[in-house]
């Protein structure tokens, strides 16, 4: 049992006319798709807090991210530049 104001019953009938179906049907999809969206809510702020925990571009276990990425976009560059020069082209 819910206790609902005139108003918002008003407009929950409405939408349930338009949409062709009963009060109680809407009432439920409303309730299904706000447990959905807690449960998401839920999971991104444990991602988020995961970030917070360790951010991004902190050395961990892994390693040193950040500057992997920068020896990985040196030996890319290096090699395009190459790429060009086999071409004839003067590299960029």
């Amino acid at each position: 049992m819910v206790q609902l104001t005139q108003e918002l019953v008003e407009s929950l009938d409405a939408l349930a006319s338009r949409r062709a179906i009963s009060r109680s049907a809407l009432i439920r999809e409303f309730v299904v798709e706000g447990l959905e969206h807690s449960g998401a809510a839920a999971v991104g702020e444990r991602i988020a807090a995961g970030y917070r925990r360790i951010p991004q571009a902190q050395p961990d276990e892994w390693g040193d991210l950040a500057a992997d990425l920068d020896v990985a976009n040196d030996e890319l560059l290096a090699r395009l530049d190459a790429e060009e020069r086999a071409a004839g082209s003067e590299p960029w």
